[in-house]
Protein backbone atom coordinates (compact mmCIF):
# COMPACT_ATOMS: atom_id res chain seq x y z
CA UNK A 1 0.00 0.00 0.00
CA UNK A 2 1.13 3.54 -0.77
CA UNK A 3 0.43 6.85 0.93
CA UNK A 4 -0.48 10.36 -0.11
CA UNK A 5 -1.14 13.75 1.46
CA UNK A 6 -4.14 15.80 0.48
CA UNK A 7 -4.78 19.55 0.29
CA UNK A 8 -8.01 21.50 0.27
CA UNK A 9 -6.18 24.56 1.64
CA UNK A 10 -8.75 24.94 4.38
CA UNK A 11 -8.81 28.32 6.09
CA UNK A 12 -11.40 28.76 8.83
CA UNK A 13 -12.31 32.29 9.86
CA UNK A 14 -11.25 34.72 11.29
CA UNK A 15 -8.72 35.66 8.61
CA UNK A 16 -5.69 37.85 9.07
CA UNK A 17 -4.21 39.82 6.18
CA UNK A 18 -1.45 37.24 5.66
CA UNK A 19 -3.55 34.09 6.29
CA UNK A 20 -3.67 32.81 2.72
CA UNK A 21 -0.01 33.62 2.11
CA UNK A 22 1.03 31.72 5.25
CA UNK A 23 -1.28 28.79 4.44
CA UNK A 24 0.22 28.21 0.99
CA UNK A 25 3.83 28.63 2.10
CA UNK A 26 3.34 26.15 4.94
CA UNK A 27 1.71 23.69 2.54
CA UNK A 28 4.71 23.92 0.20
CA UNK A 29 7.03 23.23 3.12
CA UNK A 30 4.93 20.20 4.09
CA UNK A 31 5.06 18.75 0.57
CA UNK A 32 8.82 19.27 0.49
CA UNK A 33 9.13 17.43 3.81
CA UNK A 34 6.84 14.61 2.61
CA UNK A 35 9.02 14.19 -0.47
CA UNK A 36 12.16 13.84 1.66
CA UNK A 37 10.44 11.33 3.92
CA UNK A 38 9.33 9.11 1.02
CA UNK A 39 5.58 9.80 0.93
CA UNK A 40 4.34 8.67 -2.48
CA UNK A 41 1.73 11.25 -3.54
CA UNK A 42 0.70 14.87 -2.97
CA UNK A 43 -2.91 15.50 -4.06
CA UNK A 44 -4.43 18.94 -4.61
CA UNK A 45 -8.12 19.74 -5.20
CA UNK A 46 -9.73 22.28 -7.48
CA UNK A 47 -12.59 24.19 -5.88
CA UNK A 48 -14.10 27.60 -6.47
CA UNK A 49 -15.95 29.95 -4.10
CA UNK A 50 -16.03 27.45 -1.18
CA UNK A 51 -14.89 29.85 1.53
CA UNK A 52 -13.09 28.35 4.54
CA UNK A 53 -13.57 24.80 3.19
CA UNK A 54 -11.20 25.16 0.24
CA UNK A 55 -9.04 28.04 -0.98
CA UNK A 56 -7.55 25.88 -3.74
CA UNK A 57 -8.80 27.39 -6.98
CA UNK A 58 -5.55 27.13 -9.00
CA UNK A 59 -4.06 23.68 -8.27
CA UNK A 60 -1.90 23.77 -11.39
CA UNK A 61 0.02 26.72 -9.89
CA UNK A 62 0.51 25.07 -6.51
CA UNK A 63 1.57 21.74 -8.04
CA UNK A 64 4.00 23.51 -10.36
CA UNK A 65 5.62 25.11 -7.32
CA UNK A 66 5.75 21.69 -5.64
CA UNK A 67 7.42 20.21 -8.71
CA UNK A 68 10.44 22.47 -8.27
CA UNK A 69 10.85 21.74 -4.56
CA UNK A 70 10.56 17.93 -4.78
CA UNK A 71 12.19 15.01 -6.56
CA UNK A 72 10.16 11.80 -6.23
CA UNK A 73 6.66 12.48 -4.89
CA UNK A 74 3.85 12.07 -7.43
CA UNK A 75 1.88 15.28 -8.07
CA UNK A 76 -1.84 14.55 -8.18
CA UNK A 77 -4.69 16.68 -9.42
CA UNK A 78 -7.31 15.51 -7.01
CA UNK A 79 -9.15 16.66 -9.08
CA UNK A 80 -9.33 18.80 -12.27
CA UNK A 81 -12.89 20.00 -12.79
CA UNK A 82 -13.42 18.78 -16.35
CA UNK A 83 -16.71 20.34 -17.61
CA UNK A 84 -15.61 22.79 -20.26
CA UNK A 85 -17.11 25.84 -18.52
CA UNK A 86 -14.62 25.24 -15.71
CA UNK A 87 -11.64 24.32 -17.88
CA UNK A 88 -11.53 23.96 -21.65
CA UNK A 89 -10.20 20.49 -22.50
CA UNK A 90 -7.35 21.93 -24.56
CA UNK A 91 -6.24 24.03 -21.57
CA UNK A 92 -6.37 20.92 -19.37
CA UNK A 93 -4.21 19.01 -21.85
CA UNK A 94 -1.73 21.88 -22.13
CA UNK A 95 -1.41 22.39 -18.39
CA UNK A 96 -1.09 18.68 -17.60
CA UNK A 97 1.57 18.18 -20.26
CA UNK A 98 3.57 21.20 -19.11
CA UNK A 99 3.45 20.11 -15.48
CA UNK A 100 4.41 16.58 -16.50
CA UNK A 101 7.44 17.89 -18.38
CA UNK A 102 8.74 20.17 -15.65
CA UNK A 103 8.18 17.49 -12.98
CA UNK A 104 9.99 14.78 -15.00
CA UNK A 105 6.83 12.73 -15.46
CA UNK A 106 5.25 12.75 -11.99
CA UNK A 107 1.68 13.91 -12.73
CA UNK A 108 -1.54 12.07 -11.83
CA UNK A 109 -4.65 13.23 -13.69
CA UNK A 110 -7.61 13.13 -11.35
CA UNK A 111 -10.95 14.23 -12.81
CA UNK A 112 -14.41 15.19 -11.62
CA UNK A 113 -17.32 17.54 -12.27
CA UNK A 114 -18.40 18.93 -8.84
CA UNK A 115 -21.81 18.63 -7.27
CA UNK A 116 -21.65 21.98 -5.50
CA UNK A 117 -24.29 24.51 -6.48
CA UNK A 118 -21.85 27.31 -5.64
CA UNK A 119 -19.41 26.07 -8.26
CA UNK A 120 -21.78 24.79 -10.93
CA UNK A 121 -23.95 27.90 -10.99
CA UNK A 122 -20.92 30.14 -10.62
CA UNK A 123 -19.70 28.82 -13.98
CA UNK A 124 -23.21 28.50 -15.50
CA UNK A 125 -23.16 24.70 -15.70
CA UNK A 126 -26.43 22.79 -15.89
CA UNK A 127 -26.22 19.98 -13.30
CA UNK A 128 -28.16 17.75 -15.70
CA UNK A 129 -25.40 18.15 -18.30
CA UNK A 130 -22.31 17.93 -16.09
CA UNK A 131 -21.68 14.19 -16.62
CA UNK A 132 -21.89 14.57 -20.38
CA UNK A 133 -19.54 17.58 -20.19
CA UNK A 134 -17.11 15.62 -18.00
CA UNK A 135 -17.15 12.57 -20.29
CA UNK A 136 -16.62 14.50 -23.53
CA UNK A 137 -13.86 16.63 -22.01
CA UNK A 138 -11.91 13.73 -20.47
CA UNK A 139 -12.09 11.59 -23.61
CA UNK A 140 -11.05 14.44 -25.90
CA UNK A 141 -8.32 15.85 -23.64
CA UNK A 142 -6.73 12.39 -23.58
CA UNK A 143 -6.73 12.39 -27.40
CA UNK A 144 -5.24 15.88 -27.50
CA UNK A 145 -2.22 14.65 -25.57
CA UNK A 146 -1.65 11.88 -28.14
CA UNK A 147 -2.78 13.06 -31.57
CA UNK A 148 -0.52 15.18 -33.74
CA UNK A 149 -2.49 17.07 -34.86
CA UNK A 150 -5.70 16.67 -32.86
CA UNK A 151 -8.45 16.18 -35.43
CA UNK A 152 -11.02 18.48 -33.78
CA UNK A 153 -14.37 17.76 -32.18
CA UNK A 154 -18.03 18.69 -32.55
CA UNK A 155 -19.80 17.60 -29.40
CA UNK A 156 -22.75 18.57 -27.27
CA UNK A 157 -20.68 20.40 -24.65
CA UNK A 158 -17.84 21.94 -26.66
CA UNK A 159 -16.59 22.29 -30.20
CA UNK A 160 -13.02 22.74 -31.35
CA UNK A 161 -11.36 22.84 -34.78
CA UNK A 162 -8.33 20.76 -35.69
CA UNK A 163 -5.23 22.00 -33.88
CA UNK A 164 -1.93 20.54 -32.74
CA UNK A 165 -2.12 20.77 -28.94
CA UNK A 166 1.38 21.33 -27.54
CA UNK A 167 3.36 20.43 -25.55
CA UNK A 168 2.89 16.69 -25.22
CA UNK A 169 3.34 15.02 -21.80
CA UNK A 170 6.44 13.08 -20.81
CA UNK A 171 4.35 10.10 -19.64
CA UNK A 172 2.93 8.17 -22.59
CA UNK A 173 0.22 8.18 -23.65
CA UNK A 174 -0.82 10.60 -20.87
CA UNK A 175 -0.67 10.83 -17.05
CA UNK A 176 -2.65 8.16 -15.15
CA UNK A 177 -6.38 8.88 -14.99
CA UNK A 178 -8.46 8.96 -11.80
CA UNK A 179 -12.09 9.74 -11.00
CA UNK A 180 -13.31 11.38 -7.80
CA UNK A 181 -15.77 8.97 -6.15
CA UNK A 182 -18.12 9.52 -3.23
CA UNK A 183 -20.21 6.35 -3.33
CA UNK A 184 -20.22 2.78 -4.61
CA UNK A 185 -21.90 3.70 -7.89
CA UNK A 186 -19.16 6.15 -8.89
CA UNK A 187 -16.60 3.52 -7.84
CA UNK A 188 -18.06 1.25 -10.51
CA UNK A 189 -18.07 4.08 -13.07
CA UNK A 190 -14.35 4.56 -12.46
CA UNK A 191 -13.77 0.83 -12.98
CA UNK A 192 -15.82 0.76 -16.20
CA UNK A 193 -13.78 3.63 -17.61
CA UNK A 194 -10.44 2.13 -16.56
CA UNK A 195 -9.72 4.96 -14.11
CA UNK A 196 -8.31 4.90 -10.63
CA UNK A 197 -10.97 5.50 -7.97
CA UNK A 198 -10.06 8.47 -5.76
CA UNK A 199 -12.55 7.87 -2.99
CA UNK A 200 -13.73 10.78 -0.86
CA UNK A 201 -15.98 8.73 1.40
CA UNK A 202 -14.81 8.03 4.93
CA UNK A 203 -15.18 4.27 5.17
CA UNK A 204 -13.92 1.63 7.56
CA UNK A 205 -12.00 -1.51 6.60
CA UNK A 206 -15.11 -3.68 6.32
CA UNK A 207 -16.77 -1.25 3.93
CA UNK A 208 -13.50 -0.79 2.04
CA UNK A 209 -13.35 -4.53 1.42
CA UNK A 210 -16.72 -4.43 -0.39
CA UNK A 211 -15.77 -1.31 -2.37
CA UNK A 212 -12.47 -2.85 -3.45
CA UNK A 213 -14.17 -6.09 -4.46
CA UNK A 214 -16.80 -4.28 -6.52
CA UNK A 215 -14.22 -2.03 -8.14
CA UNK A 216 -11.94 -4.84 -9.34
CA UNK A 217 -14.78 -7.16 -10.33
CA UNK A 218 -16.26 -4.38 -12.45
CA UNK A 219 -12.86 -3.56 -13.94
CA UNK A 220 -12.20 -7.17 -14.90
CA UNK A 221 -15.68 -7.68 -16.35
CA UNK A 222 -16.67 -4.37 -17.95
CA UNK A 223 -13.71 -2.04 -18.45
CA UNK A 224 -14.00 0.10 -21.58
CA UNK A 225 -11.32 2.79 -21.18
CA UNK A 226 -12.20 6.47 -21.52
CA UNK A 227 -8.53 7.35 -21.98
CA UNK A 228 -5.70 5.81 -23.92
CA UNK A 229 -4.49 3.68 -20.99
CA UNK A 230 -5.91 2.13 -17.80
CA UNK A 231 -5.08 2.80 -14.16
CA UNK A 232 -6.59 0.09 -11.92
CA UNK A 233 -6.14 1.54 -8.43
CA UNK A 234 -8.33 2.45 -5.49
CA UNK A 235 -7.42 5.18 -3.00
CA UNK A 236 -9.34 6.33 0.07
CA UNK A 237 -8.96 9.41 2.24
CA UNK A 238 -8.51 9.48 6.01
CA UNK A 239 -7.78 12.05 8.69
CA UNK A 240 -4.23 12.42 9.90
CA UNK A 241 -2.50 13.28 13.15
CA UNK A 242 0.07 11.17 15.01
CA UNK A 243 1.53 11.44 18.49
CA UNK A 244 3.09 8.93 20.84
CA UNK A 245 0.19 9.74 23.17
CA UNK A 246 -3.00 8.76 21.35
CA UNK A 247 -5.07 11.18 23.44
CA UNK A 248 -2.83 14.03 22.36
CA UNK A 249 -3.12 12.98 18.70
CA UNK A 250 -6.88 13.00 19.13
CA UNK A 251 -6.83 16.40 20.82
CA UNK A 252 -4.74 17.90 18.04
CA UNK A 253 -6.47 16.38 15.03
CA UNK A 254 -9.92 14.93 15.63
CA UNK A 255 -12.00 18.13 15.87
CA UNK A 256 -10.22 19.70 12.92
CA UNK A 257 -10.88 16.63 10.78
CA UNK A 258 -14.48 16.80 11.95
CA UNK A 259 -14.59 20.33 10.51
CA UNK A 260 -13.52 18.90 7.16
CA UNK A 261 -16.64 16.72 7.05
CA UNK A 262 -18.88 19.46 8.45
CA UNK A 263 -17.75 21.98 5.85
CA UNK A 264 -18.13 19.40 3.09
CA UNK A 265 -21.70 18.77 4.16
CA UNK A 266 -22.39 22.52 4.38
CA UNK A 267 -21.44 23.20 0.76
CA UNK A 268 -22.74 20.01 -0.77
CA UNK A 269 -25.76 18.84 1.23
CA UNK A 270 -27.19 20.78 4.17
CA UNK A 271 -25.95 24.36 4.19
CA UNK A 272 -27.40 27.74 3.30
CA UNK A 273 -24.60 30.09 2.30
CA UNK A 274 -24.21 33.85 1.88
CA UNK A 275 -21.03 34.58 -0.14
CA UNK A 276 -18.64 36.61 1.96
CA UNK A 277 -21.12 36.80 4.82
CA UNK A 278 -21.25 33.38 6.47
CA UNK A 279 -18.84 32.28 9.21
CA UNK A 280 -18.55 28.54 8.71
CA UNK A 281 -16.09 27.99 11.56
CA UNK A 282 -18.39 29.66 14.08
CA UNK A 283 -21.32 27.67 12.73
CA UNK A 284 -19.27 24.50 13.23
CA UNK A 285 -18.38 25.48 16.80
CA UNK A 286 -22.07 25.98 17.63
CA UNK A 287 -23.28 22.77 16.04
CA UNK A 288 -20.43 20.26 16.07
CA UNK A 289 -21.35 16.83 17.48
CA UNK A 290 -19.96 16.00 20.88
CA UNK A 291 -18.50 12.77 19.56
CA UNK A 292 -16.49 12.23 16.43
CA UNK A 293 -15.99 9.25 14.17
CA UNK A 294 -12.53 7.68 14.52
CA UNK A 295 -10.21 7.98 11.53
CA UNK A 296 -7.56 5.52 10.37
CA UNK A 297 -4.78 8.10 10.43
CA UNK A 298 -5.36 9.70 13.85
CA UNK A 299 -3.77 8.14 16.93
CA UNK A 300 -0.50 6.70 18.15
CA UNK A 301 1.86 5.08 15.62
CA UNK A 302 0.80 1.64 16.82
CA UNK A 303 -2.91 2.45 16.46
CA UNK A 304 -2.47 4.00 13.01
CA UNK A 305 -0.38 1.06 11.84
CA UNK A 306 -3.07 -1.39 12.96
CA UNK A 307 -5.79 0.63 11.20
CA UNK A 308 -3.80 0.80 7.98
CA UNK A 309 -3.02 -2.91 8.05
CA UNK A 310 -6.77 -3.58 8.02
CA UNK A 311 -7.17 -1.37 4.94
CA UNK A 312 -4.18 -3.04 3.31
CA UNK A 313 -5.76 -6.44 3.92
CA UNK A 314 -8.99 -5.14 2.35
CA UNK A 315 -7.07 -4.44 -0.86
CA UNK A 316 -6.85 -0.64 -0.72
CA UNK A 317 -3.99 0.55 -2.94
CA UNK A 318 -3.41 3.97 -1.39
CA UNK A 319 -4.45 5.90 1.72
CA UNK A 320 -4.50 9.66 1.27
CA UNK A 321 -4.18 11.65 4.47
CA UNK A 322 -6.20 14.83 4.97
CA UNK A 323 -3.50 16.45 7.06
CA UNK A 324 -4.34 20.13 6.49
CA UNK A 325 -7.86 20.22 7.96
CA UNK A 326 -9.56 22.90 10.01
CA UNK A 327 -6.97 24.62 12.18
CA UNK A 328 -4.39 21.84 12.26
CA UNK A 329 -1.08 23.47 13.09
CA UNK A 330 1.84 23.36 10.69
CA UNK A 331 4.29 22.11 13.30
CA UNK A 332 1.93 19.30 14.36
CA UNK A 333 1.51 18.22 10.74
CA UNK A 334 5.27 18.09 10.24
CA UNK A 335 5.80 16.17 13.49
CA UNK A 336 3.13 13.67 12.41
CA UNK A 337 4.73 13.15 9.02
CA UNK A 338 8.10 12.46 10.58
CA UNK A 339 6.64 10.06 13.15
CA UNK A 340 4.68 8.27 10.42
CA UNK A 341 7.74 7.87 8.21
CA UNK A 342 9.84 6.52 11.10
CA UNK A 343 7.43 4.13 12.81
CA UNK A 344 4.59 3.25 10.44
CA UNK A 345 5.50 3.54 6.77
CA UNK A 346 8.59 1.26 6.46
CA UNK A 347 6.70 -2.02 6.92
CA UNK A 348 4.16 -1.05 4.27
CA UNK A 349 6.92 0.00 1.89
CA UNK A 350 8.59 -3.39 2.32
CA UNK A 351 5.39 -5.21 1.38
CA UNK A 352 4.24 -2.95 -1.46
CA UNK A 353 6.39 -4.20 -4.31
CA UNK A 354 5.37 -7.83 -3.87
CA UNK A 355 1.66 -7.08 -3.48
CA UNK A 356 1.73 -4.76 -6.49
CA UNK A 357 3.37 -7.44 -8.62
CA UNK A 358 0.76 -10.03 -7.62
CA UNK A 359 -2.06 -7.61 -8.37
CA UNK A 360 -0.74 -6.78 -11.83
CA UNK A 361 -0.29 -10.47 -12.64
CA UNK A 362 -3.90 -11.13 -11.68
CA UNK A 363 -5.19 -8.17 -13.70
CA UNK A 364 -3.03 -8.74 -16.78
CA UNK A 365 -5.76 -10.56 -18.80
CA UNK A 366 -8.35 -7.90 -17.88
CA UNK A 367 -5.98 -5.09 -18.82
CA UNK A 368 -5.30 -6.75 -22.18
CA UNK A 369 -9.05 -7.10 -22.86
CA UNK A 370 -9.66 -3.49 -21.89
CA UNK A 371 -6.90 -2.15 -24.11
CA UNK A 372 -8.37 -4.06 -27.07
CA UNK A 373 -11.50 -1.91 -26.60
CA UNK A 374 -9.61 1.37 -26.97
CA UNK A 375 -10.48 2.63 -30.45
CA UNK A 376 -7.36 3.18 -32.54
CA UNK A 377 -6.52 6.73 -33.49
CA UNK A 378 -6.13 7.33 -37.21
CA UNK A 379 -2.58 8.09 -38.34
CA UNK A 380 -2.08 11.70 -39.29
CA UNK A 381 -1.64 10.66 -42.92
CA UNK A 382 -5.17 9.15 -42.91
CA UNK A 383 -6.91 12.25 -41.56
CA UNK A 384 -8.87 14.40 -43.99
CA UNK A 385 -6.67 17.15 -45.45
CA UNK A 386 -6.60 20.15 -43.15
CA UNK A 387 -7.21 23.47 -44.83
CA UNK A 388 -4.73 26.25 -44.19
CA UNK A 389 -6.28 29.24 -42.47
CA UNK A 390 -5.23 32.89 -42.51
CA UNK A 391 -3.36 33.62 -39.32
CA UNK A 392 -4.70 37.19 -39.19
CA UNK A 393 -8.47 37.45 -38.93
CA UNK A 394 -10.54 39.74 -41.14
CA UNK A 395 -11.51 43.13 -39.76
CA UNK A 396 -14.77 42.83 -37.90
CA UNK A 397 -17.77 43.46 -40.10
CA UNK A 398 -15.75 44.09 -43.27
CA UNK A 399 -15.16 40.54 -44.46
CA UNK A 400 -11.82 41.36 -46.03
CA UNK A 401 -8.54 39.61 -45.31
CA UNK A 402 -5.61 41.73 -44.13
CA UNK A 403 -2.70 42.15 -46.47
CA UNK A 404 0.51 40.30 -45.68
CA UNK A 405 2.96 42.79 -44.10
CA UNK A 406 5.62 43.92 -46.51
CA UNK A 407 9.30 44.21 -45.71
CA UNK A 408 8.96 47.78 -44.52
CA UNK A 409 5.92 47.24 -42.31
CA UNK A 410 6.05 47.21 -38.51
CA UNK A 411 5.03 43.62 -37.70
CA UNK A 412 4.06 44.53 -34.11
CA UNK A 413 1.72 47.24 -35.42
CA UNK A 414 0.25 44.81 -37.95
CA UNK A 415 -0.49 42.17 -35.29
CA UNK A 416 -1.88 44.55 -32.69
CA UNK A 417 -4.08 46.38 -35.19
CA UNK A 418 -2.78 49.80 -34.14
CA UNK A 419 -1.39 52.47 -36.41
Amino acid sequence: MQFGIFYEHQLPRPWAEDSEHRLLKEALNQVELADRLGIDYAWEVEHHFLEEYSHSSAPEVFLAACSQRTRQIRLGHGIVLMPSNFNHPARVAERLATLDLISDGRVEWGTGSSSSRSELEGFEIDPEQKHLMWEESVREAAKMMVMEPYAGFQGRSFTMPARNVVPKPLQKPHPPLWLACSNRETIKIAARYGMGALTFAFIDADSACHWVEEYYETFERECNPIGRAVNPNLAIVAGFMLHEDSDEAERRGARNFQFFGYALSHFYITGSHVPGGFDLWQDFQRNMPEKYEPSAGIGSPAQVSENLQALEAAGVDQVVFVQQAGNNRHEHICESLELFSEQVMPAFKDRHEGSQRRKLERLEPAVARAMQRVPPLPPAADLPPLDAYPVLAAKAGQGEQPQRPTEGDNIVTAISGRG
